[in-house]
């Protein structure tokens, strides 16, 4: 685990001015990715980010390169630095709602009381797991309770894990996360039961399959020991393997029209995103999305990338903007000089 001085991340109470080219809502990898772009293309640019990043729970962020084994908030407090050595902006705030001004701008009011307006809008809030409900799940969410196993199958490889069933896609994880560990588990739990070619899967792999619900997890000495039956029975595991609904925190978009829609894996929904082109750009002109509320699939790395090419999407859109603009403003008729 990260220290407490590690996962601090600091930024300004209140927004230095009141009108900006772009704010970026949601400060994580994507929004400082992006405003770093932005920044450096010398946009005016204020990242809004309430400083409590999904990840904050993981010790450590994994196969982003040259940032392998970094703290969540190291990542955070050094992006929102360079943001900021380049005339970025970043304040510890949330917006609350957003809607578009008679003159196509964006106004935003934060939490904190202040309201900021902007050309254009990089969405980045990313998502909510939302656990099955099983008692003790939350509290080791992100050290021995996972679900991708590119983020943490190596730091429980070889270890004794479970796999719980809440859904169709249960038996393709315990396939998965096989690869790293050959003493698998799959809980059946409230997922459907397997088919017949899956079951032959899962023998042909040695993992085994359990019946029952799951009633809660065992916790010793401050780990996960063990997956708890509604029998009473206690299967001893060491890391747990779920499948969490994904949710954009998309609410405050609302005043502009924009809303989520579901994303599937494998033909199955897995959470919602706000739909966008493959550079972010939404159904609402003026609005571009990146990272996890556009993709719950990303991991950092993936994210860091969304969020650059979202920012040189839009520096491209106001640059063009801007062009027209001049070229209107070139084409008018000029005053006639008075006579002399």
């Amino acid at each position: 685990m990260s220290t407490a001085a590690e996962q601090k991340v600091t930024g300004a109470d209140a927004p230095a001015r009141g009108c900006y080219d772009i704010v970026v809502v949601g400060g994580g990898a994507a929004g400082l990715s992006g405003a770093l772009a932005l920044a450096r293309a010398r946009r005016s640019v204020l990242v809004v980010d309430s400083g409590r990043p999904r990840n904050a729970p993981a010790g450590h962020v994994h196969a982003y390169l040259t940032q392998e084994g970094v703290a969540p908030g190291q990542i955070l407090a050094t992006g929102r630095a360079e943001v900021s050595g380049y005339g970025g902006e970043v304040v510890t705030d949330t917006v609350e709602a957003a809607e578009r001004l008679e003159d196509g701008r964006f106004r935003l009011v934060l939490a904190g009381g202040a309201a900021v307006e902007a050309d254009r809008l990089l969405v980045t809030t990313g998502l909510i797991d939302e656990l099955p409900q099983v008692p003790g799940l939350t509290g080791r969410w992100g050290q021995e309770v996972l679900h991708c196993p590119y983020c943490h199958g190596y730091e429980v490889r070889d270890q004794a894990v479970g796999v719980l069933s809440t859904g169709p896609m249960a038996v393709h994880q315990a396939l998965m996360w096989r690869q790293w560990s050959d003493d698998v588990t799959l809980f059946l739990h409230t997922g459907p039961e397997p088919d017949e070619d899956e079951y032959e899967q899962l023998a042909a792999r040695d993992i085994a399959v359990v019946d029952g619900r799951v009633a809660s997890v065992e916790v010793t000495d401050g780990r996960l020991s063990g997956v708890v039956l509604d029998s009473g029975k206690v299967i001893a595991r060491q890391a747990l393997v779920v499948a969490p609904r994904f949710t954009a925190r998309a609410g405050f978009l609302a005043g502009l029209g924009l809303e989520v829609s579901d994303q599937e894996m494998g033909g199955v929904a897995v959470g919602t995103r706000i739909a966008a082109d493959p550079a972010g750009a939404t159904g609402v002109p003026g609005v571009w999305v990146a990272g996890n509320v556009a993709d719950v699939s990303l991991q950092v790395i993936g994210a860091a990338a969304a969020g650059v090419r979202a920012g040189a999407a839009i520096n491209a859109d106001l640059i063009a903007e801007e062009t027209r603009r001049a070229v209107e403003d070139r084409r008018r008729p000029r005053e006639a000089a008075p006579a002399g």
